[in-house]
């Protein structure tokens, strides 16, 4: 038996078929050579790499099996629930949560609730915030059996389909992101490399327990952040198609110059859910078809392999901001918080209010102008204001050092922009 970890307070029974030994596995291309890539899908294994914005989405199809790995933000739901639908996928036997961060997991709360689940794999790591917790009570509600994610175990899905755990550890690292649970799967001479938000020290973890990293499809790991696909890690995959979820105009600057950079370096054949949309990735085992961008190709519904459709969702976007300002940083131990202006006009702060998770804690700005392309730091304790400082006031602690989610909105209670650490 296994269950979601005691501190949650759910125990959820756990299939021990779903678990195997981790055994190193051959090259998944042992020529060396990489495979074909054409451009009309065909094959068991498809894969949607889904755009839902700033986060990541990631549908994965095999003849009748379905899979989902993560569903992006809140309020990102129901796009994925409107794209699966489209594929007329009616139950999902397997749906990972990477890690607990909302631009992953925002959006299965919606999702599990509307699909019959199989089974539900977890990075199962500390994170304290009301997104994570309430999809854990919501896990337990509905019953769907609980996998807690550890290197050494594989996901049952199709005989015919290798699915492997990489990360996180038996120890984990102790950090949210470099605990993401990453999988290796599988098909015939054809592998992906799914990496949620992984970075440099989780690639260094796996390659030091000499897991075989090779890949011929990568989904780039944390958004193509600087601090992830580092030249050795890369060099070890050396993808031939490599996938990066992306919102357009993100507040982190993802993907980095240097990511890409590195990227490139490798040869690997590069899409991105804010340039190209949704991509679609087939195999038949042998070689790889791709459809991005919303250019003609075969839809992939769930058990098919062959008809007609676009690779991109028709869903609503997400509305944008009513202004250019932003949390542009959020600094959880320290006790600050940080927003910026990208407008070229000085917007009126004044009235404008921060929350944490849950909104346990409201800041209201004063009477206070924040000129274009500065910024002000808003910090929990006692201070004197200045033009590049404001003080809560408070005697304890706002923000959770274990994780946390800022909202900012203006004077209208409209949400501007949030971050989640």
């Amino acid at each position: 038996m296994s269950s979601i970890p005691a501190r949650y307070l759910i125990c959820i029974a756990l299939c021990a078929c779903t678990v195997a030994c981790l055994v190193t596995a051959g090259c998944s291309n042992p020529s060396g050579q990489q495979p074909e890539i054409g451009s009309d899908l065909s094959g068991d294994l498809v894969v949607h790499f889904i755009d839902v914005g700033q986060g990541d989405s990631i549908l994965i199809e095999f003849r009748d099996k379905t899979m989902l790995i993560d569903a992006g933000e809140r309020g990102m739901g129901e796009r994925v629930i409107a794209y699966l639908d489209e594929r007329n996928v009616e139950t999902l036997d397997v749906v990972v949560a990477t890690h607990a961060h909302s631009d992953h997991i925002g959006g299965l709360s919606d999702v599990i609730s509307a699909y019959p689940v199989g089974r539900f794999v977890d990075a199962a790591q500390p994170h304290p915030t009301a997104t994570y917790e309430n999809l854990l009570v919501l896990v337990e509600d509905l019953g769907i059996p609980y996998t807690a994610a550890e290197r050494g175990q594989s996901v049952a899905l199709d005989p015919d389909l290798e699915i492997l755990i990489l990360n996180p550890g038996a120890e984990p690292l102790g950090d949210i992101n470099e605990d993401s649970v990453v999988l290796m799967v599988t098909y015939g001479e054809i592998s992906y490399l799914f990496t949620g938000d992984a970075g440099t020290p989780a690639e260094e973890s796996m390659a030091e327990a000499g897991l075989d990293l090779d890949a011929d499809v990568l989904k780039v790991g944390h958004h193509a952040s600087r601090y992830a696909s580092s030249a050795e890690f890369l060099s070890s995959v050396s993808p031939a198609i490599s996938v990066i979820e992306v919102g357009e105009g993100n507040d982190y600057g993802h993907p980095h110059e240097e990511a890409v950079e590195r990227l490139e370096a490798t040869g690997s054949r590069i899409y991105r859910t804010d340039l190209d949309g949704t991509v679609i990735v087939a195999t038949d085992g042998t070689a790889l078809t791709v459809a991005a961008g919303g250019a003609p190709a075969a839809t992939v519904t769930a058990g098919a392999t062959t008809a007609a459709a676009t690779a991109t969702p028709t869903a609503t976007a997400t509305p944008a901001p009513s202004s250019g300002v932003y949390i542009s940083d959020l600094g959880l131990q320290e006790e600050w918080i940080a927003v910026a202006n990208a407008d070229e006009t000085a917007v009126n702060l004044t009235g404008w209010t921060i929350t944490d998770e849950g909104t346990r804690n409201t800041y209201t700005f004063p009477v206070y102008t924040l000129d274009p392309g500065a910024d002000v730091t808003v910090h929990s304790g006692a201070g004197n204001d200045t033009a590049t400082d404001l003080y809560w006031g408070r005697g304890s602690a706002v923000w959770n050092n274990d994780g946390d989610l800022a909202t900012l909105a203006d004077a209208n209670g409209t949400v501007v922009s949030t971050m989640e650490r």
